[in-house]
């Protein structure tokens, strides 16, 4: 049990299936902590299927983790995430992150890296697109006819090979 708390606590969560898949230096330090001479015990753990997920129940319940599927917990988690992509001009792999972080300090369970990317995916898209619109509105609030004439620009002109923008930018 002592293993599932340590893994939760520092990777965020229960390691399911195999709830031995640590190193072996972590199991003879927790041994050590407890007085445990035989580590070679540990190995009896899972032997009873249901023992480790009943522990991750137990420790979730008394260390009040909250599995990431909650809902209350997941408006504020995407709360979060989409402000963090709206404020701050910061890549996927640093939102990702701060996500990681957020999620582990408010005793969040993780979800699978695929799932958490996504939803920084996601937050990013949204704020891109929320990024585009305002620079439109405000675009058409200065000048009408500025956004067709910027669009313009983008033309490649039958017979050419560049657009006028790209004729105009200067070349490094």
């Amino acid at each position: 049990m002592a293993m599932q708390i340590g893994t939760v606590r520092c990777i965020g969560r229960f390691l399911g299936d195999d709830p031995l898949a640590v190193p072996w230096e972590v199991v003879e330090y927790l041994a050590g902590q407890l007085g445990i001479e035989d580590t070679s015990c540990v190995k009896r753990y899972a032997e009873r299927r249901r023992t480790p997920y009943e522990h991750a129940r137990e420790i979730q319940e008394r260390f009040q983790y909250r599995d990431f599927g909650d809902r209350r917990w997941g408006r504020e988690f995407r709360a979060f995430l989409y402000g963090r992509a709206w404020t701050h001009a910061e890549g996927p792999v640093a939102l990702f992150n701060h996500a990681v972080t957020w999620l582990r300090r408010h005793r969040v369970l993780l979800p699978g890296v695929s799932v958490l990317a996504r939803q920084v995916s996601e937050a990013r898209t949204a704020a891109e697109r929320r990024l585009y619109q305002s620079v439109a509105r405000a675009a058409h609030r200065v000048d009408p006819q500025l956004a067709p004439a910027l669009k313009m620009l983008l033309v490649v002109p039958e017979g050419r090979r560049v657009s006028e923008l790209e004729r105009c930018v200067p070349r490094r």
